[in-house]
């Protein structure tokens, strides 16, 4: 699709005026440039109308609720940051298989919507979904937890609201057109996608606060070195399997840590980023030292397809 992004934004504005009409709707807002740029097109629509929330369900990066809440206030744009991380961490209380730990987030944050469009009597979510989400959905390679209607999941009978999602058909790369001619900072639009169920989905087996810990802290390392090759994807995942190794001279049975980087266009495809030795070494140090419970750190090459770029 050539996509003429100030056409787009123009038609999409009316489309959301039309539906909600003088109602009222909540936009569901994440800090990754999908919600955003859906986020700031909705804002052009509504003002006022719109109730922007930001779910901190304790599965982000390091201070995320913070970073999100003061760009969007710097743009004009009010954020209501809601804590539900112990509702978060109960759903996902001793679920490994990575489906169900994909639909147990999904239940939960729309859940916890739900009560906000209650509480606010507004009867519109506006969400940031995309193409790829509702491919790979659609096409049983993983459940992406913003995809309802498309699945044959009713919001408003389930949930009590409606949705609304302006940018399904557009693909990623688009999508940073789309919210680079809004307005947003660059720092906005060129983000690094993050997945919606967060690090629940770079983590293999039970999903724990100590867990995630962990994998946070090593993204952010990940993050941090890697930045300069500016990858379309680059992050942690922490294994089941644990590993020998040796520290302060003693054997030490740890964890396993796999670092993964890729380079695409669309998310369709992908493939692995030929990152410099001295910079995965440096990761790799990082991750064992900050990490203590790390012994092992692997790069991991294979592309999209076969294997998909998140691992669960």
């Amino acid at each position: 699709m050539d996509l003429k992004t100030k056409e787009f934004i123009e038609k999409k504005v009316k489309e959301i005026e039309d539906t909600v009409g003088s109602g009222s709707a909540i936009s569901a807002l994440s800090g990754g440039v999908d919600s955003s740029a859906c986020t700031v097109l909705a804002h052009k629509a509504l003002g006022d109308r719109l109730k922007v929330i930001y779910i901190d369900d304790g599965l982000m990066r390091e201070n995320e609720d913070r970073y999100v809440s003061e760009a969007f206030s710097e743009m004009g744009i009010k954020v209501e940051v809601i804590n539900a991380r112990s509702d978060f961490f109960s759903a996902l209380k001793g679920i490994t298989d990575p489906e169900d730990k994909r639909k147990a987030f999904r239940n939960k944050f729309y859940e916890v919507f739900g009560e906000s469009v209650l509480k606010s009597e507004a009867k519109y979510l506006i969400q940031g979904t995309i193409a790829a989400d509702i491919i790979e959905t659609k096409g049983g390679v993983k459940t992406q937890h913003n995809i309802l209607e498309q699945i044959g999941i009713n919001p408003e009978k389930g949930y009590g609201f409606r949705v609304i999602e302006p940018l399904k058909e557009l693909f990623k790369h688009q999508v940073r057109e789309v919210a680079k001619s809004l307005g947003l900072p660059k720092e906005l639009y060129k983000r690094m996608p993050f997945p919606g169920p967060g690090l629940s989905t770079r983590i293999i087996g039970e999903v724990t606060e100590e867990r995630v810990r962990k994998v946070r802290k090593a993204t952010q390392i990940v993050e941090e070195e890697i930045a300069g090759l500016e990858p379309f994807q680059a992050f942690a995942v922490l294994l089941s399997d644990k590993g020998t190794g040796v520290k302060e001279g003693k054997r030490k049975f740890g964890e396993i840590m796999i670092i993964r980087c890729v380079e695409s266009q669309d998310a369709m495809t992908a493939e692995a980023t030929k990152v410099p030795w001295k910079i995965l070494r440096r990761i790799s140090e990082r991750i064992t030292e900050e990490v203590p419970t790390v012994t092992r750190v692997a790069y991991e090459i294979t592309p999209k397809p076969p294997a998909t770029i998140e691992y669960i």
